[in-house]
């Protein structure tokens, strides 16, 4: 639930490659301890928004604020393609690099770290697992073990990138169940997601993105049926050579 003041804002923010934009004139606020789904169609720019968010893609024009959030207070779980998992790691190793940000990379692990480790890989329901080398868990295995390092981040902005696909419902039901959990600490929580059920039962409020934003507010009316034609149409119609066009001026 939002429990007041901004988190995070976007002053008519676009965002893009090789001066081509993927995210074009977005602006507003997300209050913190909001939960917010980011939808639309493939090539919308939601995956753009979060890693301009981040920080690794700087603005074409316009800008995006942290309120009051240094780059330890953000999270960033990537899309599952994204993850290297032929990385000879374990379990336990890929969980406790959610400690780093404090430790630092060669930082010592004491033993209150090492109980922290082990209660987030009990909360994701991977006890047991900890000297399980990566490449050998399933996917939904792995998408536990990425929820489990992010409880260890310990951060105020969590940005998930399609956390939730091609996970089987029993691992659904419990990742969205630690969302709500985050949510229910006043964490602000952004999510790209393409289930639009699953938005519907668990996010109030919805971003939809169709290189430009379409509807922003309650879930409820953001996924109404025209507005989600209308992003489909939007996005078939973008041209892929568009440059930046020149800042809108008041009447």
């Amino acid at each position: 639930m939002a429990s007041g003041g901004k988190v995070l804002a976007f002053r008519n923010l676009t965002l893009g490659y090789d001066r081509h934009p993927a995210v074009h004139h977005l602006h507003g606020e997300v209050p913190a301890g909001d939960m917010l789904a980011v939808c639309g169609p493939n090539g919308a720019g939601k995956s753009t928004l979060l890693k301009g968010i981040m920080g690794a893609l700087r603005p074409l024009s316009g800008g995006i604020e942290l309120a009051g959030l240094s780059p330890r207070d953000v999270a960033y779980l990537p899309q599952a393609a994204e993850v290297d998992r032929s990385f000879p790691i374990s379990v336990y190793d890929l969980v406790s690099m959610g400690l780093w940000r404090r430790t630092g990379l060669f930082g010592g692990v004491g033993r209150a770290d090492h109980r922290r480790i082990e209660e987030a890989i009990a909360a994701v329901g991977l006890a047991g697992f900890e000297m399980r080398p990566i490449g050998t868990l399933s996917g939904g295995q792995m998408q536990r073990s990425l929820f489990a390092r992010l409880l260890l981040q310990d951060a105020r902005l969590i940005l998930l990138d399609e956390p939730f696909t091609a996970l089987d419902a029993a691992t659904v039901a419990d990742l969205v169940a630690l969302v709500e959990r985050w949510n229910a600490e006043s964490r602000t929580v952004l999510a790209v997601l393409h289930d639009f059920e699953l938005v519907r039962r668990h996010f109030p409020r919805t971003l939809l993105l169709a290189r430009t934003p379409v509807a922003w507010g309650a879930t409820g009316e953001v996924l109404s049926d025209g507005n989600l034609r209308r992003a489909r149409q939007m996005c078939e119609a973008w041209d892929e050579g568009a440059a930046i066009c020149a800042p809108e001026r008041a009447a």
